[in-house]
């Protein structure tokens, strides 16, 4: 797998990742010849429509498996299926595919192969680009299109869960940009009622309809000479949306109630958590007008897909925390931001940060601890959708081989899922450390010592 894959480090900062184009073919299922091809780091395999592999089959689960690149190869990684992944007559949570391999999926059996074509992919070198903070690879991958791209006056297409921070993204794209002195407009589209969102888009004339009393201005207008942000592009009417593609493409708008259109220079950046191929296809959505705005595509990721940022989007977040409120900014014990990264977080770094808010009032001492945290996180066990504590471990170690490929990792690997284990053991057995020590196979004195070391 040598010649497939590699990284190279780039003199001054950032690094690329060479890979090779590999095709997935469906060879036995309900999805028998299907076959795709794939040149991103990553991509997800399920039922679910948002996926990137979308096979049929009863027996998958939602989002199944993933396949991600890295210096080593083609990694194949169980997201906790129901029925797991199997290569031969082995059941895995983490292997490299060589081409040729055949794994299985449900009932559905699936070859592995690879093409000729080199893709490049780059990490920037730095943790942060504007507003948006994170050191994973996800991230970096990011801010070096982030980096390419803000300058430009490029349309870029922005999608992700509720939560990840796409308005961060948007704005970060803005403040980058020529038209940074320019205004950033955000308009949303979820949020104006139906009957008033084409006035509010493109604005109106005095006495165009009941209530305009006065020669108003649009989002476009506003926008002139700036950024104009369109979140929850998915829930635009369609009827409204060929007008929108009309002003995209024309930088002409025409107030409700006018006669003269306006010109406007403005620059678009459109974001939504839907699958707009999904709603093409639905006709719920005009393919002209996703063709118009998918130049740029930005992908960001939910928060348990960049689970390597917790621990450092919490710390920024009790800062930030504790200058609001003129106070001591409070610190993570490291037991309390490994829970914290092995938790689900279906609301993503929005409830990820409205956690530490709370935590940076109601924690007890200067030093956040597990049982500082919120009660409903508390209750929480840690996420499952890595499949199993011997995946999670698998992720992690590779992570840190990724950003530092000469660390000693058993140095620190053990500590850190020692204290996760007796934390979670403490956690069930209601802090009584008999039980917890049972629960590990140790005796009590072995526990207690393991805690001092630890400093638990």
């Amino acid at each position: 797998m040598a010649d497939t894959t590699r990284t190279v480090f780039i003199e001054g900062g950032g690094e690329t990742l060479f890979l090779k184009r590999y095709r997935l073919t469906v060879v036995e299922g309900p999805d028998e010849g299907l076959s795709v091809e794939f040149d991103g780091r990553r991509m997800l395999m399920g039922v679910s429509p948002d996926t990137d592999f979308v096979l049929n089959d009863p027996s998958i689960s939602r989002v199944h498996a993933m396949i991600e690149v890295d210096g080593a190869g083609y990694r194949l990684i169980d997201r906790g299926s129901k029925n797991g992944c199997w290569v031969g007559n082995w059941r895995v949570k983490d292997v490299y595919l060589e081409p040729g391999d055949v794994f299985r999926v449900g009932q559905t059996r699936v070859r592995f192969d690879i093409g000729d074509k080199e893709v490049d992919i780059h990490f920037s070198s730095k943790n942060r680009f504007g507003s948006l903070l994170g050191q994973s690879r996800e991230m970096r991958q990011i801010f070096a299109l982030l980096e390419r791209v803000a300058p430009t006056d490029a349309t870029v297409l922005i999608e992700g869960e509720s939560g990840t921070g796409k308005e961060l993204v948007a704005k970060a794209i803005h403040d980058n940009s020529k038209r940074a002195n320019g205004p950033f407009i955000v308009f949303d589209c979820s949020a104006v009622p139906r009957d008033l969102i084409e006035s509010e888009l493109f604005g109106h004339k005095k006495g165009a309809f009941t209530g305009a009393t006065a020669n108003r201005k649009g989002a476009f207008e506003e926008a002139d000479g700036g950024t104009l942000f369109l979140d929850e592009l998915g829930e635009l009417d369609l009827d409204l949306q060929p007008k929108l593609l009309r002003a995209l493409e024309t930088q002409r708008v025409k107030p409700v109630g006018g006669t003269n259109p306006v010109q406007v220079n403005v620059r678009i950046v459109a974001a939504t958590h839907q699958n707009l191929e999904e709603l093409v296809e639905q006709g719920k959505f005009r393919d002209d007008l996703f063709h118009r705005l998918n130049v740029i595509r930005v992908h960001v990721p939910s928060l348990a897909e960049r689970r390597e940022d917790i621990p450092l989007l919490a710390q920024h977040f009790l800062d930030a925390a504790a200058e609001e409120l003129g106070d001591e900014p409070k610190r993570l014990d490291p037991a309390a931001a490994d829970y914290l990264t092995l938790l689900p977080w279906p609301g993503n770094v929005r409830q990820l940060e409205n956690t530490c808010r709370w935590l940076q009032v109601m924690a007890s001492s200067r030093t956040v601890l597990v049982d500082d945290l919120p009660p409903e996180l508390q209750q929480n066990e840690p996420s499952s959708d890595l499949g199993s504590w011997e995946t999670s471990l698998g992720l992690w170690a590779n992570q840190q081989l990724d950003r530092e490929p000469d660390l000693a990792l058993l140095d620190c690997a053990l500590p850190k899922f020692e204290r996760i284990m007796i934390n979670a053991a403490l956690r069930k057995t209601g802090g009584r450390k008999k039980d917890a020590a049972d629960l590990l196979g140790w005796g009590r004195n072995t526990l207690t010592r393991k805690m001092q070391e630890l400093e638990l």
